[in-house]
């Protein structure tokens, strides 16, 4: 008996990546190995870059709140070692985002901590 291969479902799948492959350059969008190569990569690329954007984020709020703290005669590590003896809990976020935009509140929160 022959042996049987499901055409459907394998072009099913090479469909699909195919699909994913729209927009390369050159032979990436329509040569079927080298679009698998370029997807293959992509998404790891995309896989790794999601968690670099949580670290370049929390890089970017270090600097915001190590600006705004050195306006107010300290350092980013003396007030973040003052923020969290005070147990507040706001985050550096939240901290980097008053920083930049409510400098009157973060004025209010380097006052709370300096007590």
């Amino acid at each position: 008996m022959p042996r049987s291969v499901n055409h459907v479902a394998s072009r099913a799948k090479r469909k699909n990546l195919m699909k994913l492959a729209k927009g390369y350059y050159g032979r990436r969008k329509n040569v079927w190995t080298v679009a698998k190569n370029a997807i293959e990569k992509g998404l790891l690329y995309a896989y790794s870059g999601r968690k670099q954007k949580k670290r370049n984020y929390r890089s970017l709020w270090i600097v915001r709140i190590n600006a705004g703290a050195r306006q107010h005669g300290m350092s980013y590590s003396h007030f973040m070692g003052l923020v969290n003896k005070s147990d507040m809990t706001l985050n550096r976020k939240v901290l980097a985002d008053l920083a930049m935009n409510h400098s009157a509140a973060f004025k209010a929160v380097v006052d709370a901590v300096k007590k």
